[in-house]
């Protein structure tokens, strides 16, 4: 009986999803057909705007170099002297630098006085004076017209003195300039080029329709009347093609008429007679009927076998239920620690803020307690940056970037980098482990994740080590083809109870040592992550109150193209004082600008503020006397990278140095992939900044 009704629920299950199916098919067909139109409309609009902006900007450098010419005094002399010689020498020598065909000059009655022109016009006056008198009111214009040659563009200008305003002429004109262009075969592929475009020049009451594979566009060419002369047709492959689309519609609908046949027939085949067979030996434990059952393909084949894994399953449950209750208890060591990494420093910021704003404090009190805000701060940035990262990786955001890098260069860069950031409270002698063997070729590897891997390992090193040495160094492996590093120390050490669960992320070794540190131990799991990213492995080898050794190998890579030549670190001398130049800060956020106002008052800088990134734009192409922008990344309008692009365009030789929230590597490589001088991180470190600024202006 319980067959007899569930086969027939499959059944209308099928048919029912069938029906969904159709609707579904029926919906894409009339959406295909409607994106279709709409495609080729929008297209259509789109290379409209184009062809007017470029045929607009094609015409723009005669329209400013006309504007010069006729607001010349010397034109306005040459009106009434006619001396041909200054003609010849100043204006006539201007034919190729319109790239025109022809240029007139009549005086203020509209009589002709002098021409120059090639060999394409052969006609000599033939401006009508009607366009003169209209010449007189809009002072500049541009116009079309037939002639015995054929057809002309015409732009012309009334002359004026010097003293007369571009747009506000105060003068009656003193007499007509006009620049004729020959719309011929090479105009018209000039034109193609520029707007890449077949042109077609036909009547105006002509309209030319494009075929299912290209759009048009149309530009009216009206004459002096502004009455319509001819269109210029512009027409450009249209390369989104839906010829096929009904056709694999049509396909789609045959597979699924022919799949709903042959699911009936397997359905019955594969489902309803293994059903039945389960249930005869599920009601009777007919032996006959499991082991057909078990002779079944699919899952059912599997059935059989349940009653007697019953037990294993059970001690799967069993394993699953504790691991999920210790992953569970993981979790909430996890977050009782992150919790109090968070509120210790917080504590700190909250309390000396509460003391300095409501007590009355001198100086040195003043100092003392903002020093630890400062400190308490970036603490609590570093605990910040170590879960937006653990969780890039976690969600598969980070890839490697492969580069060529000098490793040698790269060891004593890190070198200096990380010596001087020791505390000198600690006594030790940091140092790099001698390589009688280096690379004599650039190695392959992504350089920032590297440097990361060391820079991790080795400030772990130091926090746990107040006297003794630490040291860090590499090797090659040619039988594994592999380079392994060393990072040594005669620290705390770690007991051989926690080596197998020191990179965990969820778990840190107790101990006093651990709590004064601080921090939530994600830096060794993220390490370790990154190290199997670049394909190799890592391992501790450590006792308490010896010290430990970590070493992690990655993939010897060489690229023997560029050999090795080591090159000495510089350091570069800045100054401190006061700079010329107006500083530009691009933020949008009210606070953040209070801030750096604040700051930058400090040094006497002359700054202005944008609130977005187009503004920011705006005002760099307008003030020439900007000399560096504080640009955040993040901003509305427009961001920070937009904003780059568009200003190192027009003023390339202009410093920008970005400011913004992101701290990872990744976010670094794309800042100055960018563009952008340099950088500095939110919270904003005031020295960092003005080192970043005097930096910038001694570069410039």
């Amino acid at each position: 009986m319980t067959i007899k009704k569930t086969y027939p629920k499959i059944l209308w299950l099928i048919f029912s999803s069938s029906f969904f199916f159709i609707i579904l098919y029926l919906s894409l067909y009339y959406y295909t057909k409607k994106v279709e139109k709409e495609v080729y409309r929008n297209s259509k609009i789109q290379f409209s705007n184009e062809v007017n902006k470029l045929v607009t900007l094609e015409s723009k450098p005669i329209l400013v170099a006309i504007n010069n010419d006729t607001n010349w005094d010397e034109f306005v002399n040459f009106i009434s002297s006619r001396d041909m010689k200054w003609y010849e020498e100043t204006i006539a020598t201007e034919l190729n630098i319109y790239k025109a065909d022809y240029l007139g000059v009549y005086d203020k009655e509209g009589n002709f006085i002098i021409h120059t022109a090639t060999s394409k016009i052969k006609s000599i006056d033939f401006i009508p004076k009607q366009a003169m008198i209209e010449l007189n009111r809009l002072r500049l214009t541009k116009f079309y017209m037939k002639i015995p040659e054929g057809l002309i563009e015409v732009t012309g200008a009334s002359i004026h003195t010097s003293i007369d305003d571009v747009f506000l002429r105060k003068t009656k004109p003193f007499g007509y300039f006009f620049v004729v262009r020959y719309i011929d075969k090479s105009f018209i592929e000039e034109l193609e080029k520029l707007t890449t475009s077949k042109i077609v020049i036909v009547d105006n009451n002509i309209n030319l329709t494009a075929g299912k594979q290209e759009i048009s566009a149309g530009i009216i060419l009206k004459n002096y009347k502004n009455k319509a002369l001819s269109k210029l047709v512009f027409k450009r492959k249209f390369d989104v093609y839906f010829e096929n689309t009904t056709r694999i519609l049509y396909l789609i609908i045959l597979a699924f008429i022919i799949n709903l046949i042959v699911s009936i027939f397997f359905t019955r085949k594969w489902v309803y007679y293994p059903l039945k067979l389960l249930a005869r030996a599920l009601e009777t434990g007919n032996r006959k009927a499991i082991a057909k059952l078990k002779a079944t393909s699919g899952e059912f084949r599997h059935i059989g076998n349940l009653f007697e894994e019953n037990n294993l399953q059970k001690i799967e449950l069993v394993k699953s239920k504790l691991k999920a209750e210790e992953g569970d208890r993981l979790k909430s060591s996890f977050l009782a620690n992150l919790s109090h990494e968070i509120r210790t420093p917080m504590n700190a910021i909250n309390g000396f803020a509460d003391l300095i704003i409501n007590t009355k404090l001198n100086d040195d009190e003043k100092l003392e307690y903002l020093k630890v805000i400062e400190k308490s701060g970036k603490n609590l940035v570093s605990i910040i940056d170590d879960l937006i990262e653990m969780s890039k990786i976690d969600s598969n955001q980070i890839a490697p970037n492969y580069t060529s890098i000098n490793l040698e260069s790269c060891m004593c860069e890190l070198f200096e980098t990380i010596k001087i950031t020791i505390p000198k409270a600690k006594k030790i002698n940091f140092h790099i482990i001698e390589n009688t063997f280096p690379a004599l070729y650039n190695i392959v590897t992504d350089e920032v994740k590297l440097k990361q891997i060391i820079v991790n390992l080795v400030a772990n090193a130091i926090k746990f080590t107040d006297k003794g040495h630490v040291a860090f160094g590499y090797k090659i492996d040619k039988n594994t083809q592999t380079i392994l590093f060393t990072i040594k120390d005669t620290g705390l050490g770690i007991d051989e109870n926690y080596h197998k669960h020191i990179f965990d992320r969820f778990k840190q070794v107790d101990g006093d040592a651990s709590i004064k540190a601080g921090g939530l131990g994600l830096g060794l799991a993220i390490t370790k992550a990154y190290v199997e990213m670049l394909g190799g492995t890592i391992s501790l080898e450590s006792k308490v109150n010896t010290g430990s050794v970590f070493t992690f190998s990655i993939p010897l890579k060489y690229n023997k193209i560029q050999k090795i030549t080591v090159q000495s670190v510089n350091t570069l001398e800045v100054s401190k004082g006061d700079e010329d130049g107006t500083i530009l800060i691009a933020e949008d956020d009210n606070i953040n600008y209070f801030l750096l106002q604040k700051i930058m008052k400090l040094k006497n800088y002359t700054i202005i503020r944008a609130e977005n990134g187009q503004e920011a734009v705006d005002i760099c192409l307008s003030n020439p006397n900007i000399g560096l922008v504080l640009m955040d990344i993040k901003m509305p309008v427009m961001d920070g990278y937009e904003a780059l692009e568009k200003i190192k365009t027009i003023r390339p030789e202009l410093i920008v140095i970005a400011q913004t929230a992101y701290s990872s590597m990744e976010d670094e490589d794309k800042i100055y992939r960018a563009g952008f001088f340099g950088y500095i991180t939110k919270p904003i470190n005031r020295e960092r900044l003005f080192e970043l600024i005097d930096n910038a202006f001694l570069n410039k």
